[in-house]
């Protein structure tokens, strides 16, 4: 008898600015083999030291549009006059082959992947261990 390949997770992790869910993100993916960084498409322009297809999928507002059209972003939003969506074939070719995907988008997005893929969606709130610990690394 075979056993079917497993079907991946979907993974988010969310909270205030400065309770570290870049610091737990990065340490999920370097302990991970199977877990992977969900690449966001947006508009707008690379910050120095961003790679195109690593930080982000770099696409001018034109492109953006038509993937919209074409259905093919898992969520999308406007945020401060950019574009930001979630590819869905990159997302789907992940979980096809039993991986999990970890996403770094806000909680407008999260929205419409939980409307999506509900089943198959772990959110993670994370708070930081204290409010001084929070104003320090504000502050820093």
């Amino acid at each position: 008898m075979k056993l079917d390949k497993k079907k991946g997770i979907l993974f988010w992790v969310t909270g205030l600015s400065g309770a570290g869910k870049t610091s737990i993100a990065r340490r999920l993916l370097a302990k991970d083999d199977n877990l992977t960084l969900s690449v966001s498409a947006t508009t707008r322009l690379p910050r120095p030291n961003e790679v195109d297809g690593r930080d982000y999928h770099f696409v001018d507002k034109e492109r953006f549009d038509a993937m919209v059209a074409d259905n093919a972003f898992l969520e999308y939003a406007e945020v401060f006059g950019n574009s930001y969506g979630t590819p869905k074939a990159d997302v789907m070719a992940v979980l096809e082959r039993g991986g999990d995907v970890l996403f770094d988008i806000d909680w407008q997005g999260t929205q419409q992947v939980a409307n999506a893929a509900r089943d198959d969606l772990v959110s993670v709130f994370v708070l930081p261990p204290s409010r001084a610990t929070l104003q320090d690394r504000l502050v820093s």
